[in-house]
């Protein structure tokens, strides 16, 4: 762990690489709970408080990123990650972030910080090809 921290390293880092911010989080975690409901914008709004276009934002984002896949008549987006070590990463992620609230969101928030970027290009998160 990194510097002491409650966080394993590979976490931060995929935290600080792939997690854009808290809302991005949330959206995961919450599609991840209930991964056998499709959820349109006006749904992911109204459980995240934020407007639809943000919801919808992230929705777009979250599916672009391989975390989410779009229902069959496209109307909506469950949570199906294309990997298995993508799930496992998230699924640790969920565990440490319930655990370590603050924590994982003031890292979150750090990102803009030279020191938190440096090690965040140092790592990339890549999918299988």
């Amino acid at each position: 762990m990194m510097n002491g921290g409650n966080i394993p390293d590979d976490v931060k880092r995929f935290i600080l690489v792939s997690i854009a911010s808290v809302p991005h989080l949330e959206a995961i975690l919450l599609l991840r709970k209930e991964k056998t409901r499709d959820w349109n914008s006006s749904q992911l709004a109204q459980r995240l408080y934020v407007s639809e276009k943000t919801a919808d934002d992230l929705l777009s984002e979250l599916h672009t990123a391989g975390i989410l896949a779009e229902d069959d008549d496209s109307s909506g987006y469950r949570f199906q990650p294309q990997s298995q070590d993508l799930v496992q990463m998230i699924d640790r992620l969920a565990d440490i972030y319930a655990r370590n609230l603050v924590e994982v969101t003031n890292l979150i928030h750090s990102k803009t910080s030279k020191n938190a970027q440096r090690f965040a290009d140092a790592f990339i998160w890549r999918k299988d090809p």
